[in-house]
């Protein structure tokens, strides 16, 4: 599935517009449903973890994988990771080296997950998974692919966005799910809950309800900036081309920035030369600090271009945790794979 560059408004509402997709919408969840229901074609040879989301765009799969690479090694596993590898151009299978490949390559995702462990770009899972061998690893955590039927899944864990949930409910194109809510959830193994700072979601107490229903472990977790202290008291120019920039500058603003102007970009964007001159003079002409997150300054990487050298140069990365609420419950998913 390709990706929005924004999620349309009427994705939140029950609006004219969503409704009048509701036919089209219809034919994309019957495919969606025969798709997931689909038998696996192929298994790995160690087990495979994947983060997924109910939504099409980001809700922050990126760094529950990070954490999830964190505790799996923590507890005697060695992981690898599997990705995509959207918006780059190299298909794969490939493992990453972070000193050879950059984003144009292998894109933003597996720069930053190939810091942490082992990281293999696939267009085709299948094909990415007979690489776990090379890397030495004994788990494969698959970044998305939640929905693709390729690779045998031994856990499914599902990311929401707190402040965003499911949305209206409803089936792309009259609503961001990637397929029918009740058959992703029978697909999946545990949800986790990103707080960025945000009011929940309207949708988001029915979608909970339906999970413990169920009996769906669901796990909180927080956005939590590795550096706080140095954004406190800070007049910021957020710039970030994720799935939901406003969650980033929600974090900010939580972490006690004394101001955070957003310019907000599309999910993985790279910036032309005319954006980077925009953002320096808006930020000049303000006093604002410029800031990113990690994806964005892993985009700019290697950029030789004057004014995305420059806005490179000025702007100041922050990163963040995702912190599980309930570190046990996790640890205990995991270790159901020995």
């Amino acid at each position: 599935m390709s990706r929005l560059s924004r999620a349309p408004d009427f994705w939140r509402s029950e609006g004219g517009v969503s409704r009048l997709l509701s036919p089209v919408a219809a034919i994309w969840g019957a495919v969606a449903v025969r798709r997931m229901s689909a038998a696996a074609t192929h298994r790995a040879s160690v087990p495979v973890i994947a983060v997924g989301n109910f939504t099409a765009g980001g809700a922050g799969k990126t760094p529950t994988t990070a954490a999830l690479v964190g505790l799996a090694r923590r507890i005697g596993f060695s992981p690898a990771v599997l990705t995509r590898g959207f918006g780059g151009r190299l298909s794969g299978p490939l493992v990453v080296d972070p000193a050879r490949h950059d984003a144009a390559q292998v894109g933003d995702e597996p720069l930053l997950h190939a810091r942490l462990a082992p990281t293999i770009v696939a267009r085709d899972r299948a094909a990415g998974s007979a690489l776990v061998a090379d890397c030495g690893a004994d788990l494969l955590i698959l970044d998305d692919g939640f929905q693709n039927p390729t690779l045998a899944k031994d856990l499914a864990i599902v990311v929401v966005d707190r402040g965003y949930g499911v949305g209206n409910g409803r089936v792309l194109p009259a609503g961001p799910l990637r397929a029918p809510l009740d058959v992703q959830l029978d697909h999946a193994s545990a949800l986790v809950v990103i707080d960025a700072g945000e009011p929940d979601a309207p949708s988001l107490a029915a979608l909970l309800a339906e999970a413990r229903r169920r009996g769906l472990p669901v796990v909180s977790a927080r956005l939590v900036l590795r550096e706080p202290a140095r954004f406190a008291g800070r007049r910021l120019l957020a710039w970030a081309g994720i799935g939901r920039p406003e969650k980033f500058a929600a974090t900010l603003a939580a972490a006690g920035a004394a101001a955070v102007d957003l310019a907000a970009f599309g999910d993985h964007q790279h910036l032309a030369e005319a954006d980077a001159e925009a953002l320096l003079a808006r930020a000049a002409e303000a006093g604002l600090d410029l800031v990113t997150t990690e994806k964005d300054a892993a985009r700019l990487g290697g950029a030789t271009s004057s004014a995305l050298k420059r806005l490179a140069e000025a702007s100041d990365v922050a990163a963040v945790d995702l912190v599980f609420d309930d570190e046990a419950a996790i640890v205990a998913l995991l270790a159901r794979l020995r």
